[in-house]
């Protein structure tokens, strides 16, 4: 269990070619993905293999019609390794393996397909060996479902202990004891823990070449290691200091530091967040005229037998957002009037407290109910960046993903449909609920919110439940409406679509002459300069 970049991937591969050379035997290494499997053939094993004069010639070219040689599965001389994805059920079966190498255990699905963990799949292939090995690496994820976090506390806990150079007592490195001054953050040092001198930036080369491993519980068999990114020889102190301070300002970038620097889990502040204290910090401004904070729109609807609930979001710098206007439509979703009043709603402009109008830039509709009709409502709508959605639960799945192609009508249009992931959306969402002061990912909201609005927006909270004895985060509801939150999610998912640049649309913002005749509209390529590059996705 360790911090991004410190050498994980690379010990597997001098395991690897350790294995090549010297002792010869079937091995598997499992990735998150077949994808990411190939990235490293291609990538590592390749080179590592042609590089290395021990190895050299040992796996034929890639080139060569050998059939035991192809992206996935090469041979050598004794043995052969083969490279599989955890997604993959089918790459888990058949062949018995002595050495099973899984990177990145903390990324893979909770089952593979219907198979089960594909950890436990993966090491039923080594029984029949007396000598196997298996090796689990990873940064981690969220305390309690970490999979690399309950490995390493069931084994003897090794952390790298370095020597003082004042006091020489020994110690491990840990973020508690770095210290710096936030206004002048290159100036960073260590304090030891026993004697309280400060060690410097200098002073590292030399701790790590006489540190040792001591485990804290060494009557346990399985060895387990942990290193954070303070041991680093390619990273200063001051470089992660850095990172810190940039991290801290949204609760969602500070877990991924939390992950990616300390090598720690992460544990959330809380389970569910109390609508009582949202509604307290509501502010007196409306949808009349915009704060001026606010530099891009979006919406976001959900359907119903009897309505459409919407939301306007307006945000700024850092993903800082202002609740704008909450309204629900009311009317039968399989007839037209309800949808002409959506759009409507998504047509009307604000008046920014600069003097602009601002139009509603993107919109996501969320497509689970009445999915016909919400497909043939946005089917002529692209250009308006109005998207048919469908929320996917499951941990780890991005905020928006490419799109898939949907026919909707007589004349069967093709229209984009994108795939939101309801647990990030949500996760996203309650990060910024916790943030207490305005700023970065703060969520400001106006009094003309109601206490029932709050109640939806918090009407979820997250639970963990075992799944085929695997620790598994679930969203589950506290109350029966959540279409606030759904909502609020769906508009998070909009303005990752959006892409806005900060920069430009706060000087789009600036007061300018007015015109001599009013523009009678919009165009297109206007509204264009107003968002980042989307790629092709809307091409």
């Amino acid at each position: 269990m360790s911090s991004a970049q410190v050498g994980k991937t690379e010990l597997i591969n001098n395991i690897v070619g350790y294995a090549i050379d010297q002792n010869p035997g079937p091995m598997l290494l499992l990735n998150p993905t077949l994808e990411m499997s190939k990235t490293w053939s291609k990538d590592r094993l390749a080179p590592m293999a042609r590089d290395t004069e021990v190895l050299r010639g040992k796996i034929k070219d890639p080139r060569s019609r050998d059939t035991g040689n192809t992206m996935l599965h090469k041979t050598f001389p004794g043995g052969h390794i083969t490279m599989a994805g955890a997604n993959s059920p089918a790459s888990l079966a058949s062949r018995p393996i002595r050495d099973v190498l899984c990177d990145e255990v903390d990324r893979y699905p909770v089952s593979a397909g219907t198979e089960g963990d594909p950890v436990n799949l993966a090491k039923k292939r080594s029984t029949t060996f007396w000598n196997r090995k298996m090796i689990l690496t990873s940064t981690p994820t969220v305390k309690g479902a970490s999979r690399i976090e309950m490995a390493y506390e069931a084994s003897d806990k090794r952390r790298y202990y370095v020597s003082c150079p004042h006091c020489d007592e020994k110690q491990h490195l840990k973020w508690s004891q770095i210290v710096f001054d936030k206004e002048n953050p290159k100036d960073v040092v260590y304090a030891c823990e026993h004697c309280g001198s400060q060690i410097e930036e200098k002073d590292k080369f030399a701790l790590l070449t006489k540190g040792e491993w001591i485990a804290e519980n060494p009557t346990v068999k399985t060895a387990g290691f942990h290193l954070n990114e303070l041991y680093s020889p390619w990273r200063k102190w001051s470089e992660v200091v850095a990172d810190f301070l940039e991290a801290k300002k949204n609760p969602e970038t500070l877990k991924t530091w939390v992950n990616t620097s300390l090598g720690e889990t992460w544990e959330e502040e809380g389970e569910s967040v109390n609508e009582a204290g949202l509604l307290a910090r509501r502010e007196a401004y409306s949808s009349d005229e915009l704060p001026e904070g606010v530099l891009c729109l979006v919406s976001a609807a959900d359907v119903q037998q009897d309505r459409i609930e919407m939301e306007v979001v307006g945000y700024g710098r850092d993903d800082e957002s202002w609740g704008i206007e909450y309204r629900v439509i009311y009317g039968d979703t399989t007839q037209r009037q309800v949808w002409d009043d959506l759009d409507k709603a998504l047509l009307k402009t604000y008046q920014h407290s600069s003097g602009a109008v601002l139009p509603i830039s993107a919109a996501c509709i969320d497509s689970g109910y009445r999915t016909d009709e919400v497909y043939d409502f946005c089917k002529y709508k692209t250009e308006r960046r109005i998207f048919p959605t469908k929320g996917v639960a499951g941990e780890g799945r991005p905020i928006v993903s490419a799109p898939s192609k949907k026919r909707t009508g007589k004349e069967k249009k093709p229209v984009k449909l994108f795939t939101v992931g309801a647990d990030t959306a949500k996760g996203l969402v309650y990060s910024s609920l916790r943030i207490s002061e305005p700023g970065p990912g703060y969520c400001h909201f106006p009094t003309t919110y109601t206490q029932e609005y709050f109640e939806q927006l918090t009407a979820e909270k997250v639970v963990t439940k075992f799944h085929k004895g695997f620790p598994r985060r679930e969203w589950i509801k506290t109350r029966p409406r959540n279409e606030a939150l759904d909502i609020r999610g769906m508009a998070l998912a909009a303005l990752r679509l959006l892409n806005p640049v900060y920069s430009q649309l706060k000087k789009s913002l600036s007061p300018a002459p007015k015109p001599a005749i009013k523009p009678q509209h919009q165009s297109s390529a206007s509204r264009d300069s107003w968002v980042g590059d989307t790629g092709d996705w809307f091409s």
